[in-house]
């Protein structure tokens, strides 16, 4: 199935290199392209894309309203594309707060070619972007920047079983399905159970939102990352 991807970013020039990148590959099509926030929701709306690229500093709308903007409708009433940061080392803060908006992951701009083609695969297929060892350090610098997690959301923890507890506490330090399973001694098909049925206790849609969810609950804590 072909990946339909839009472009959010207020440079030209990174906008025509991402679009002539992964135009080129056979299972990816770049069905628009938007100067920003603003125009990427508009966008969004009636080319109905799988996955978004979305820049954090933008006129008009910065990529953080917009991703709230694409993923706050309720499930059901509009298409909701899976949304990819673009970032660099200087906004971490605002990475943080696009994935509580639900963003699926967030990528360097400067990544390797190889890198965002397969993020734009990796988050189209639901997964979150956050098991790359740059992206351990983004999710570790931003989280020492962050003030003490709130405590309330660690009552929902109760409903996990010790085994996705611990699972969840992995996913929260950027491990991916195969680095768990070789953690913990499981079969990778078991993880990928355990993972599942945690999103579906905590009611959360990816794994991006499973690591704000362990730090916010002090399930894990930065400085044990």
């Amino acid at each position: 199935m072909t990946i339909r991807v839009i472009i959010a970013d207020d440079q030209a020039m990174v906008r025509a290199g991402f679009a002539a990148l992964l135009a080129a590959q056979p299972d990816i099509d770049v069905v628009g392209e938007a100067p920003d926030g603003r125009q990427a929701v508009e966008v969004s709306g009636h080319t109905h894309p799988d996955v978004v690229l979305m820049d954090v500093r933008m006129p008009e709308m910065d990529g953080l309203e917009a991703t709230r903007r694409l993923l706050s409708a309720p499930p059901g009433t509009v298409h909701r594309p899976r949304v990819l940061m673009l970032t660099t080392f200087d906004v971490d803060d605002y990475v943080y707060e696009a994935l509580r908006a639900g963003a699926s992951g967030f990528l360097l701009k400067d990544a390797p070619p190889a890198d965002l083609i397969a993020a734009v695969r990796v988050v189209a297929a639901g997964e979150a972007l956050l098991a790359p060892s740059v992206t351990r350090r983004l999710i570790e610098d931003f989280a020492r920047q962050r003030p003490a997690p709130r405590r309330a959301p660690g009552l929902r923890l109760n409903a996990l079983t010790p085994r996705e507890t611990e699972v969840l506490e992995h996913i929260a330090r950027g491990l991916s399905n195969t680095e768990i399973a070789e953690a913990l001694v499981l079969a990778e098909q078991t993880v990928k159970t355990h993972v599942g049925r945690i999103l579906a206790k905590l009611d959360l849609r990816d794994r991006a939102q499973a690591v704000v969810f362990a730090y916010e609950s002090g399930l894990v804590t930065p400085g044990s990352v």
